[in-house]
């Protein structure tokens, strides 16, 4: 078996090691499965709820040009967290004969397309809901809640000043 293994992190409040360490538990994975790592794949700071990230389009491409046979993650969330897209991407793997394996929820097959698409969809809800709250929070006390700030004088004039981060 040939695999590509993908790994990605959606924050930058995340460390960069974190693409290191998913891609060396999948890399000793695919070993032990005595796997030929064709290439990995990574998308750093980029949510997972779009699919246009680099590294994960290139998996795609090669994946459907039949590079190798599976793609390996730490988790099916890795890929996406919107469910539709999750769908597709098990659609057209499955198609055109790859696999998927996550390291969290092994092979992975319309069950885990159905139960982990919804709960990744729920996720994505309630972390938006939470950054809603939080950034209300910070505008209540009189904080910015990111990005440039502009306060108009009494003159009409505009102030441009730079958020308060504290």
């Amino acid at each position: 078996m040939i695999v590509g293994i993908y790994a990605r992190y959606s924050s930058d409040n995340q460390r960069d090691a974190s693409i290191a360490d998913q891609l060396r538990i999948c890399r000793a994975f695919a070993e032990r499965q005595g796997w030929t790592i064709a290439d990995d794949y990574s998308g750093r700071a980029v949510s997972g709820a779009i699919l246009l990230r680099p590294g994960f389009q290139a998996l795609m491409r090669d994946a459907l040009n039949r590079r190798f046979d599976v793609v390996l993650a730490e988790s099916l969330d890795r890929f996406s967290r919107d469910q539709e897209d999750t769908a597709g991407l098990f659609k057209r793997l499955t198609f055109a004969g790859v696999n998927i394996v996550a390291l969290a929820e092994g092979d992975i097959t319309h069950l885990h397309i159905g139960f982990k698409g919804t709960m990744n969809a729920l996720f994505l809800k309630d972390l938006a809901e939470k950054t809603h709250r939080g950034l209300r929070g910070r505008i209540e006390d009189g904080k910015s809640a990111g990005g440039l700030c502009f306060r108009i004088s009494s003159g009409q004039d505009v102030e441009r000043r730079k958020p308060d981060h504290r």
